[in-house]
């Protein structure tokens, strides 16, 4: 379970989200346990989810229907049904959308015995062909309303060994994102990769606009392309408090160099940071409320932080500012 210092109560406050299980899971799973305790202001919902897919879609539209839910969290088998549950904030995380060869491929005919305990006493059920075929059949429905939906965000592990729909989902929607993680979402992923997405949406949601912070790449990377000490914690800390972004110089003879940037802050800065990098030669033209660079950035109309030098020489040093300056 997710520790009390990651426990955030303004988030989704006041608000409903409905979380979709995966595969032979139930409404008493950890995933579930977990946003409850992650979103303490929110009520989660979390029914057992029916064998039978078309049971299943029925049920999930029917409890739309009746909730109005304002975001919507589907994981593996969950994912592929919420991706139909058109016309609602949703986030897929692993998303089951070839479920049926998933169930052949992974050898899973036969008896199934539930991960966590169910209202209805099920303890497992029969995996057949029949019921495969149904699995199959369900999937054919993925992507028939795109048009209409919300805003619909798709999360998947790089080293996820059951799935792998990452180019089937970007193909439809636009934000397909990596994170660092397996099939199941540990807490890790929930603390790291799903809390920001869930925070973007709860942003847009509420009309919120954060105050804009620039972090200058040269502050975050040594020569060797490694981390600084405490980079990616301070990053995480200010992506919570901030609309955050990276800066980078933008060599106009050196188009690879561009792409090799976005490339690397993808594989290495997180989900809280994907699609935030900024490419210019002139920093000091952007428009926001605070830049930390390297050196004086004249011209830049927010406050500068200088990194490198007193008072923050060091990442634990901007933490320690920021922490005081938003207990």
């Amino acid at each position: 379970m997710i520790g009390q210092e990651h426990v955030i109560p303004s988030l989704m406050s006041g608000k409903k989200v409905l979380y979709v299980h995966g595969f032979a899971s139930s409404g008493k799973s950890g995933t579930a346990a977990n946003l409850r305790l992650l979103m303490p202001g929110c009520e989660v919902l979390c029914p057992d989810i029916p064998i039978h897919p078309a049971e299943a879609i029925d049920m999930l539209r029917s409890i739309c229907s009746e909730q109005h839910p304002d975001l919507i969290i589907g994981t593996s088998m969950g994912g592929m049904y919420a991706e139909m549950l058109h016309g609602y904030d949703r986030i897929l995380i692993n998303p089951a959308f070839e479920i049926g060869s998933t169930i052949l491929k992974h050898n899973m005919l036969g008896k199934i015995e539930f991960y966590s305990p169910r209202a209805d006493g099920m303890k497992d059920f029969m995996m057949t062909r029949q019921l495969q075929e149904e699995y199959a059949e369900i999937t054919r429905h993925c992507f028939s309303n795109t048009a209409s939906d919300g805003v619909v965000y798709g999360l998947f592990g790089r080293h996820d060994d059951m799935v792998d729909t990452y180019d089937l989902f970007a193909s439809h929607y636009s934000n397909a994102i990596r994170f660092d993680g397996g099939h199941h979402a540990d807490d890790s992923v929930i603390i790291h990769s799903l809390t920001p997405v869930i925070r973007w949406i709860d942003d847009r949601q509420n009309g919120r606009q954060r105050e804009v912070m620039y972090v200058c790449l040269e502050n975050v990377i040594r020569r060797n392309g490694l981390l600084l000490p405490s980079a990616m914690k301070g990053l995480e800390r200010l992506a919570a408090i901030y609309d955050l972004h990276i800066v980078a110089m933008a060599p106009t003879n050196n188009a690879d160099y561009c792409r090799e940037v976005v490339t690397w802050a993808d594989e290495h800065l997180g989900v809280a940071l994907w699609n935030r990098v900024v490419m210019t030669n002139h920093p000091a033209l952007l428009y926001g409320d605070f830049m930390i660079a390297p050196a004086a950035n004249d011209g830049f109309i927010g406050t500068v932080l200088t990194f490198g030098q007193p008072p923050f020489k060091t990442w634990d040093e901007l933490i320690e500012y920021f922490d005081r300056l938003h207990p």
